[in-house]
């Protein structure tokens, strides 16, 4: 894998990644900070990241196995450190999956195996966080 990011200079603290596969990300700071909060903070960024690849895992793992998985929606709060480096201290993960008789024991386990296995966002976000989950199931 591979980015490149690059400063807007006259935009203030933007800055644009293009990622490896050709897509563009823009990210930018808070007022205080130079920014013109035009785009999310690159750690709201990490944030989004990490909960999309563990959804991910999650509609992966229920599609393989079958079952009848037609959303999900992962809600994620975060806390970070008062000091530099402000690194992620705890995460929540909400995850709302919906579909038709979905037991709740192979959602959870979903998650589980998301975090335990095979989520590299959440797995590195675990160094310095205590990561949590709760999960909500949504008959649709």
């Amino acid at each position: 894998m591979e980015c490149t990011v690059r400063w807007q200079p006259e935009a203030g603290m933007a800055f644009v990644a293009e990622t490896g596969s050709g897509h563009l990300l823009t990210m930018d700071g808070a007022p205080e900070g130079g920014g013109r909060n035009l785009a999310p903070r690159p750690m709201e960024t990490v944030l989004a990241g990490t909960a999309a690849c563990s959804a991910y895992d999650v509609v992966l793992i229920l599609k393989r196995g079958r079952h009848a998985v037609n959303g999900c929606e992962v809600k994620v709060q975060a806390e970070r450190a008062t000091s530099d480096p402000k690194v992620f201290t705890r995460l929540s993960l909400h995850y709302r999956v919906s579909g038709k008789g979905l037991a709740a024991a192979v959602v959870e386990r979903a998650v589980q195996l998301s975090h335990d296995k095979y989520c590299s966002a959440s797995a590195m976000l675990a160094k310095t966080a205590e990561i949590g989950h709760s999960v909500e199931i949504v008959e649709a």
